[in-house]
């Protein structure tokens, strides 16, 4: 068997990224938002990572929210191009949003993960993210012919503490 190894970074995004997450990580609505959380990262109310390989394309992408608890990052809008999924790629982004984090004098993050979702909740447990509450979560979704309907889900709450 042979086994592909990536060189990867990770850096600040940029709304050039976008093109290049157009397909993978999220509809045109979706994509839309993320340029509007870019500007939040310009104001320092956030901070919006991808993950590269030396190509600098980006194969993954993830926000920090620093607006959702006083006390915390809050990471959301994790995505990892599914052709690399379970290849350590989404480590590698959690991995490096967590340093922006403590820098800011932080003492943990926390993210919410869809109840359907268990591949994400045991990559984030095994991460050291540990679930404290559950919630009702929605936000619109763009169905394929470009509508917009109410996505509604539950999300459990989870945390990771540093000090």
């Amino acid at each position: 068997m042979n086994e592909v190894v990536l060189r990867l970074s990770a850096r600040d995004m940029v709304h050039a990224d976008l093109a290049s997450c157009r397909g993978w990580a999220g509809s045109d609505h979706h994509l839309a938002d993320v340029a509007r959380q870019l500007d939040r990262a310009r104001a320092g109310e956030a901070d919006y990572l991808v993950v590269c390989p030396t190509t600098d394309v980006p194969v993954a992408k993830g926000g920090i929210d620093y607006r959702v608890r006083e006390d915390a990052g809050f990471l959301w809008q994790l995505t990892v191009h599914p052709a690399l999924r379970s290849h350590g790629v989404g480590s590698f982004l959690v991995a490096a949003a967590e340093p922006g984090i403590r820098d800011r004098g932080l003492n943990h993050a926390e993210l919410a993960v869809e109840e359907n979702n268990p591949r994400a909740r045991d990559l984030y447990e095994r991460l050291g993210y540990v679930a404290y509450d559950r919630r009702p979560d929605a936000w619109d979704e763009q169905a394929p012919d470009g509508s917009l309907r109410r996505y509604e889900t539950v999300c459990t709450l989870m945390r990771k503490c540093f000090a």
